[in-house]
C-alpha cells in the first residue's frame, strides 16, 4: 500500500503481522533489543526483516541495519531509507541515494489523536487549516492524526540531512484534500546539493484502517551568500529554552 505513495526509484515492503519474528537476527541487530520486552523484540525483528527485503527488492546491499544515536536506522552507504510500524503493520522503504532526494514514511491507525495531543503539536495556523479541511471533507480522515503522521514522515526525511531531532512545532504542516501534503521548516534547514532545504512534500492515503504518509521531495531556496552557523545554533537554543515539556513527551520517533 505504501509503495503507491513513493516516487519511481523507491521500493517498499510491508507486512501485517509478526509471523517471521522468530527468525534469527544478525548479532549487530539482536544486541539492540537483547533486554527488550518480547513484544518490542518481535516488532523490531519484523521491521528489520522487512527492511532487508526492501533492500533486496531494490537490488541494494542486503546487510544488517544497526541503530544510530537517536534511534534512527543506519543504512548502508549509497542507500536512503525509512522504517515505520504501528499496531498490525510494519513497512520499510528504500532507494539508491540520488534516485530520490529524501525518504520518510509513517503509518498510524485511522483514528483521532488522544485528547490534548493535537494542541501540543500544532500552531494556530495549522489548527485553522485542519478546521477548514474538516468542513470541506468531513469524515474523510482524522485530520489531526494525519497531520501528526505527515510531520513524522517529514522528520524522517529531515534527520539524515539535519542530524538532530526536529520538534513538532519547528515545522508547519499543510494537508491537501487531494492526497498531498507539505511540511515547511520553521528553523533554518540544511543544505542539499548547494540549496537550502526549507521543507518537504509528500503524499498520503487512508487504507485498511491505516493512515499512510510518505515524504519524498524537498522544497529548497538558493544557498545564502553569507550563511551564519552561529545563528543556526542560537535559533535552535532559543527554541529549546522555551519548549513545552509536553512536546518532548509526545515525540515518538517510529524509526526503530
Amino acid at each position: 500500500m505504501i509503495e503507491d505513495l513513493l516516487p519511481p526509484g523507491a521500493y517498499a515492503v510491508e507486512t501485517f503481522d509478526d509471523s517471521d519474528a522468530d527468525e534469527q537476527l544478525p548479532q549487530l541487530e539482536s544486541t539492540l533489543v537483547a533486554g527488550a520486552a518480547p513484544g518490542r523484540r518481535r516488532e523490531f525483528t519484523t521491521a528489520r526483516l522487512t527492511a532487508r527485503r526492501a533492500l533486496a527488492r531494490a537490488g541494494l546491499p542486503v546487510v544488517p541495519i544497526p541503530t544510530g544515536e537517536f534511534g534512527e536506522p543506519r543504512w548502508p552507504p549509497g542507500v536512503i531509507g525509512s522504517i515505520t510500524h504501528c499496531a498490525g503493520y510494519r513497512a520499510a522503504a528504500v532507494a539508491p541515494a540520488g534516485s530520490v532526494p529524501v525518504l520518510g514514511i509513517d503509518a498510524e491507525p485511522d483514528l483521532p489523536l488522544p485528547s490534548g495531543v493535537l494542541e501540543a503539536i500544532t500552531r494556530p495556523a495549522e489548527l485553522a487549516r485542519l478546521r477548514a479541511l474538516d468542513r470541506a471533507a468531513p469524515g474523510r480522515a482524522p485530520w489531526g492524526r494525519l497531520l501528526f503522521s505527515a510531520k513524522e514522515s517529514a522528520y524522517k526525511a529531515w534527520f539524515p540531512l539535519g542530524r538532530r531531532r526536529l520538534d513538532f512545532v519547528e515545522a508547519d504542516a499543510d494537508i491537501g484534500a487531494d492526497g498531498s501534503f507539505r511540511v515547511m521548516l520553521r528553523v533554518r534547514g540544511p543544505l542539499l546539493n548547494g540549496e537550502r532545504v526549507t521543507g518537504f512534500t509528500g503524499r498520503w492515503a487512508t487504507r485498511g484502517g491505516l493512515l499512510l504518509t510518505a515524504a519524498s521531495a524537498v522544497v529548497t531556496a538558493p544557498r545564502e551568500t553569507h550563511a551564519s552557523p552561529r545563528r543556526d545554533h542560537q535559533d535552535h537554543q532559543d527554541h529549546h529554552d522555551h519548549q513545552d515539556p509536553k512536546i518532548r513527551q509526545i515525540r515518538q520517533i517510529q524509526q526503530s
